[in-house]
């Protein structure tokens, strides 16, 4: 059977209605009536139907999962994540920097918490996470990231998340990424580095996100694995 005709059964079985199904899965109810008349061949969004419908994602698409489906089949669940930068503390690059060459990517299934988030990767530069527990993040890493502009609606920042932070200064000229762990207090919050390194000093925000020396801080990142290639 077919995801549409698996769809409208299940959907059927549970006695949801499209819209029913799209309040509780928090997709649009125009994007089931598309996948049930096979306008719409996307799977991406599979995971919060099966979540909402109580099932395994291959009771709606036989093929998810299935190792022995060819290479079209695993291709089309998987999306180009891009490379956007190296995170490295304490050095300000100028905007300039960040936009020019290729753009490397590489390609992956949707993040299994924030499937309907971007995601972005990030090189390692530097020592400042090389004390992160329970893994440290080294030179060379490769961070894979969520958009948190994507998920801040539903995802506040809390004690021990690890992030990447973006400070701006010179009116947005120069901009510096780095990867920090996260410790709020009443009156601020502080992205922490993790590092034997004792050069590495925390970035210390008070509530209104503006940091003392007027530089713009701000979360753009939510780390969600870190990966590193070995190139034999």
């Amino acid at each position: 059977m077919t995801i549409a005709d698996n769809l409208k059964r299940l959907r059927s079985e549970k006695k949801l209605s499209q819209a029913k199904l799209a309040k509780e899965a928090g997709v649009s109810q125009q994007l089931i009536s598309q996948l049930e008349n096979n306008v719409n061949s996307s799977t991406t969004e599979l995971p919060k139907l099966a979540r909402a419908l109580g099932v395994a994602v291959s009771e709606i698409d036989p093929s998810y999962g299935d190792v022995s489906s060819d290479v079209i089949s695993v291709a089309g669940r998987m999306s180009p994540v891009r490379t956007v930068g190296v995170v490295e503390a304490g050095t300000f690059r100028e905007v300039d920097e960040f936009d020019q060459g290729e753009p490397d990517e590489i390609y992956l299934p949707p993040d299994t918490k924030y499937p309907n988030a971007r995601q972005m990767a990030f090189i390692v530069a530097g020592d400042s996470m090389n004390n992160l527990l329970p893994r440290p993040i080294l030179p060379g890493d490769k961070a894979i990231c969520v958009a948190y502009a994507d998920i801040a609606s539903e995802v506040k920042l809390r004690d021990g998340m690890v992030v990447v932070v973006q400070r701006q200064r010179d009116g947005g000229h120069f901009r510096e990424w780095s990867i920090k762990q996260i410790e709020i207090y009443e009156d601020r919050t502080v992205f922490a580095p993790r590092s034997h390194n004792a050069k590495h000093k925390p970035i210390v925000v008070p509530r209104d996100f503006e940091a003392d020396n007027g530089e713009e801080v701000e979360v753009i990142a939510l780390l969600r694995r870190v990966v590193n290639d070995y190139d034999f």
